[in-house]
Formats: C-alpha cells, structure tokens, sequence
C-alpha cells in the first residue's frame, strides 16, 4: 500500500509514529507539507505536484492538516478526494470539528449531551457568561486569526480575572464551558473506523493558557463506561471522521462531549495506554483501501465527495506534466 501523509513535517511526534507504524507493516509512505503542494484543476483533470514535480499515484491519505494551514491544506485535501483516493478524514469532517461552535450545535441537535456552553465576541461580560454555564471551574477557548486558538482551564474567578487583560489581547471569539466539578471525569476517547480503541483520563494543568488541554496535561489509562463509548463512537459519525479524539466531561455517570478533534495526538496516548494506536490508524487505511478495490460503497463522509457530479472526475484525462515526475519523498 502506497500512504501519502499531509503534515508540515516528518518529525512532528504522531506524524513520525504514523510512518513507523506503516513501514513495519510493509508499506510504502511519503510525508508531503500541504503547503507545498500545487494543484491544476479544470473540466477534465484534478492534479497534484510536489515542488512542480508531478505526484505519483497514491492509495490511501492521512490527512494530519495543522490549523495555522488549514484553508490551503483542506483544498489539497479535497484535490485528492477529487481524484478518488481514500480518505482517513475528509475535508467535511475536519471543517466541522474545527469549527468549535457549530461542531457543538451538530452534535446537539443530534441529541448528544454537550455541557452548558457559552460563546462571545469578547470577554467583556466574562463573569455573566461564568453564571450561565453554571459557575466555575470553567473551560475558556479562543479562536484567533488562521483559526489558531488558546484554552484555558479557569478554577475560581479570581484566576478569571487575572487572565482576563491576556484573554482581551488574544482573540475576538470566545467560548466558555462547563468544565469538571469534583467527582467528575476529563476523558479523551481516541476513535478510529468507528470503534473507541484507546481512552484516558486527563487532569490539565490549571489557570494556565496553552494550546490545548493535552499540553503539560497528566494523562491516566482509562476504562470507559457503555455511554461513555457510545457518546465518543456516535460524535465521530455526526462529525463525518474516521479517526478522531473526542473530548468529554463525565457528570455523575453522564458523558458530555465539549471537544473534537480531527488530528488528534496519539504519542502521548500511546505512553498512557501502551497500545499501538498509529497501527490502528494504518490498519484503518488498509481497511478503506480494501473496501475501495472491492468496489463497496462507502459512506459519503468517508468519500470526502463535495457536490454533486464528481463521478465523472473519475475519468479524468492524464495530467500534464510541469517537471520531472515522481515528487519528493
């Protein structure tokens, strides 16, 4: 199998486990960066180059597309969509999960439990959005230029209001959420093909901005409960994603999910579980591969297909060639 994965480099830690985990299984891989992937696009043909080489035929794609490239990336994305490759994630899904608020909206207006939530244009009225999700500890998330964010786990409001002057000079969007009281769970499900195959008990360091709430974050193996693996398989499937985390808070045995994510870390679960969860990964993409060769229907999320009468890109005409063929590895 020829694996084609789009990260902005080799030697980001899940990207890296991901390409070990694929050679060992006898496969062939390239890491290509987004960015510097172009792309022809007419009637008749959808191509793809790689330092204007054209780009040899791949099987399956993992897309791994960072947030500050994600408008470009998605496009490359959906260019091999166009061409009938696999995807482990598609342009849908990941737009979905990226999008924090209407990716909560979706799972609500499915019926999945979400906590008490809260979204602003600034932190002006901080305290009265406080009150609404119920009071502290909170979940504070902004969203930034190129979709970069920040969170923020907020324990009392005096930790509220010491960040208030950072949270004012680093983003316009903001979101406020109810966060874990004492007894309760911060859970991370890792979802692949549609089955949970690896969660963890997360206690994130607190009153402090980082990236994301796995950064410094202590993380514990964790058994999960039938609602709690329901909640995380069903999230996964509203979204459209073959490989997911999803993120939940557990209240009084009731999972509630605050999170998705489309490019979730896995060196760090792995650490945690001590499973091989970049071979789940892979595994996943043999089994699409496998599934397209047979000519069984997939799912239109999995398909990554935008719009109507992209069949008849399946006969695509030769693309032309700028350089030398082949790409770099």
């Amino acid at each position: 199998m020829r694996v084609t994965i789009l990260s902005r480099s080799s030697r980001i830690a899940s990207t890296a486990r991901l390409v070990e985990s694929a050679r060992s299984r006898g496969h062939a891989v390239r890491v290509l960066d987004p960015v510097q992937v172009e792309m022809h696009l007419d009637r008749d043909r959808a191509a793809l180059y790689y330092h204007r080489r054209l780009l040899p035929r791949t099987d399956v794609v993992i897309p791994r597309i960072a947030q500050s490239t994600s408008a470009y990336g998605m496009a490359v994305v959906n260019q091999f969509a166009l061409r009938g490759v696999p995807l482990l994630n598609n342009t849908q899904g990941i737009s979905r999960a990226r999008n924090k608020m209407r990716c909560l909206q979706l799972l609500a207006s499915n019926g999945v439990n979400i906590p008490a939530t809260v979204m602003a244009r600034s932190a002006e009225d901080l305290r009265a959005m406080v009150k609404l999700v119920g009071g502290v500890p909170v979940l504070v998330k902004l969203l930034r230029g190129q979709e970069r964010r920040g969170v923020m786990v907020c324990e009392t409001l005096a930790s509220l209001e010491a960040a208030l002057e950072a949270i004012l000079g680093l983003g316009q969007d903001l979101i406020v959420q109810q966060y874990v009281r004492r007894g309760g769970l911060d859970v991370r499900v890792l979802v692949v093909g549609g089955e949970a195959v690896a969660a963890v008990r997360r206690r994130p360091r607190m009153n402090r901005l980082a990236h994301t709430l796995n950064r410094g974050a202590r993380l514990e193996p964790l058994s999960l409960t039938e609602p709690q693996r329901l909640a995380a398989v069903r999230t996964a499937a509203l979204v459209g994603l073959e490989v997911a985390g999803v993120d939940l808070i557990d209240v009084r045995g009731q999972p509630k999910v605050f999170e998705v994510n489309a490019s979730p870390a896995l060196t760090e679960m792995e650490r945690a579980t001590g499973l091989d969860l970049a071979g789940k990964v892979i595994a996943r993409a043999e089994s699409l591969l496998a599934e397209a060769r047979d000519g069984a229907p997939l799912r239109r999320a999995r398909r990554g297909v935008i719009g109507e009468g992209n069949a008849s890109l399946a006969r695509l005409a030769p693309a032309p060639r700028v350089g030398r063929p082949g790409g770099r590895p």
